[in-house]
């Protein structure tokens, strides 16, 4: 049987807890140093399915400025963030883009669609 245990900083509030979880082959035995119940949802939840907004940025032709900043549109999986990085590096929008026009759709498969932070008009020619 394996024990460890994990630290994670809990960011559920402005407090930031420093909350300890006992592990057990993987499954939770016990949560300790959340001051509220959100810091121990919070600490499950990281612990078994970690998710994280991808902000960053897009190639542009034609724009006013080479490139535009993006989000992905929801959490996506950590371990999916490295390989979605790759993805968007690979994409080049043609400007004229509006807030919320959608860069990558289903980045990685995902479900998660990567979506402009800004609109960012055309050159003048």
């Amino acid at each position: 049987m394996s024990s460890d245990t994990v630290e994670i900083t809990c960011i559920a509030c402005p407090v930031g807890c420093d909350v300890s979880l006992e592990v057990d082959d993987g499954e939770i035995q016990s949560i300790e140093g959340n001051t509220c119940p959100r810091g121990a949802d919070y600490a499950k939840e990281e612990y078994r399915n970690p998710t994280r907004i991808l902000p960053t940025t897009a190639r542009v032709a034609g724009g006013v400025l080479p490139r535009v900043p993006v989000k992905s549109a929801e959490p996506m999986p950590k371990p999916e963030l490295e390989d979605a990085m790759a993805e968007i590096a690979a994409v080049e929008v043609d400007a004229p883009i509006e807030l919320g026009d959608v860069i990558v759709e289903n980045v990685c498969d995902t479900g998660v669609d990567i979506v402009a932070t800004r609109d960012l008009p055309a050159t003048e020619e």
